[in-house]
């Protein structure tokens, strides 16, 4: 019977098929195991093993020791020929392959599925225009997947706005996502387009939405409402299409509850939602991306591949440490670690938590507890005792808003119900 092609035409029509087949026959000779796979393109492994075993029923894929996963021809000459010619054609551009924040994404991924079942989600929230909210722990990666999914959207090609709620006074909040006329107060000279009428056809990124005082929650429904606002100042309507995606890492659900934030708006921001597990649910990856960040930061220090090296203790001790910074944290310490120990091996020591050297954390080798220490507990306290109102807990300890969140980002302070994450 005369082979007219459309089983192969069949078998790459599905990109992770084409995929997977193009990625096994650029690498004759080589196997690889599922798990690589998956992380390779960031699919679930039921995913790439129902690919891989239509690929493997074609003939151009084989399972073998280890259910390790390598090329074949088929014996069909005509199948063999269109593979051939398959995999000397270019591969095509997708807009995954373009997105820097997809790569980034992909650096984040181990073994454990949560992450892959989370790029599935970031996926399927791209093709649709609603609001999305990302919610997760400090460090987690919550800007990494609102620019994925800008990227990946139909609006990729007008820009992402973002919008830091934490760090913006309330005073001046107003003016920056809805802009200002000229003289509408001291200092507006001229008139300025704000955050929500730049984003036109683009996104609005909202990151720490929870941070929102009531009263500026109350603002942004209307403009989320009507996608019509006016400048501060100004009396003349703007329209702005616009697609917002906002982030938290407090739980906004339980704030509605206790009367914190607008139930209105909550549900106009929370669409589609999107939870980042923190470090500690998907232990098994600390190693995995210690070593990665290690790789990648040694090549910029130009420092020798394989020169610099975690001990087997220096991985335990990884592994056994709680990450309240999640992945931001681990990044930090393996720098910090390798320009302590550069061209070597790296040991406990090297890394400088608590329990590297049998202490607690935070305590020195006296047993006393250090500066640094002491000062992220009452931190913690103050904004415990106020609920996590940080212009409070600024004016209780003394100190401005700014070096209030510098200090909670350098110590990766996070709500007590988000440390239960």
């Amino acid at each position: 019977m005369r082979d007219d092609g459309r089983r192969f035409e069949s078998l790459v029509q599905s990109p992770l098929r084409a995929q997977l087949l193009r990625f096994l026959h650029a690498h004759p000779g080589e196997s690889f195991d599922t798990e690589t796979l998956m992380q390779t393109f960031g699919r679930l492994r039921l995913d790439v093993e129902n690919c891989l075993r239509e690929i493997e029923a074609f003939g151009a894929a084989v399972r073998g020791r280890g259910g390790r996963w390598r090329a074949t021809l088929p014996d069909d000459a005509g199948h063999r020929a269109r593979l051939a010619a398959f995999a000397d054609a270019p591969a095509p551009s997708t807009a995954e392959d373009q997105s820097e924040s997809v790569r980034r994404f992909r650096e984040m991924i181990g073994r454990d599925e949560k992450m892959l079942i989370v790029f599935e989600w970031i996926r399927t929230a791209a093709k649709a225009d609603i609001a999305v909210l990302i919610l997760g722990p400090t460090g987690s990666g919550k800007e990494v997947v609102a620019r994925m999914i800008h990227e990946l959207s139909p609006r990729s090609t007008h820009g992402l706005h973002a919008v830091n709620c934490a760090a913006v006074p309330d005073a001046l909040f107003e003016s920056e996502l809805f802009g200002h006329e000229r003289g509408a107060f001291t200092g507006a000279f001229e008139r300025r387009r704000g955050k929500l009428e730049l984003a036109h056809k683009g996104t609005l990124f909202l990151d720490g939405i929870s941070e929102l005082s009531f009263h500026l929650q109350g603002a942004l429904v209307g403009a989320l409402e009507h996608k019509r606002f006016e400048r501060v100042g100004g009396g003349t309507p703007v329209s702005s299409d616009f697609r917002l995606i906002s982030a938290s890492s407090r739980p906004l659900e339980q704030m509605v509850r206790d009367g914190v934030f607008r139930e209105d708006l909550f549900y106009r921001v929370n669409a589609f939602s999107i939870r980042l597990p923190s470090l500690r649910e998907r232990a098994v990856d600390i190693p995995i991306l210690a070593e990665r960040f290690l790789a990648q930061h040694a090549a910029a220090q130009g420092i020798e591949p394989g020169t610099s090296r975690f001990t087997p203790e220096a991985l335990a001790v990884l592994s056994a440490h709680t990450w309240p910074g999640n992945i931001r944290e681990l990044e930090s310490v393996v720098v910090r670690a390798l320009l302590q120990a550069p061209g070597r091996a790296i040991g406990p020591a090297d890394l400088r938590l608590g329990a590297a050297a049998g202490e607690g954390p935070g305590v020195s080798a006296a047993g006393l507890m250090t500066l640094a220490e002491a000062e992220r507990r009452h931190i913690e306290a103050v904004l415990a005792a106020t609920g996590w109102n940080k212009q409070r807990a600024a004016a209780a300890l003394g100190v401005t808003r700014g070096t209030l969140y510098r200090k909670i980002r350098e110590y990766g302070i996070a709500p007590a119900e988000q440390a239960e994450l």
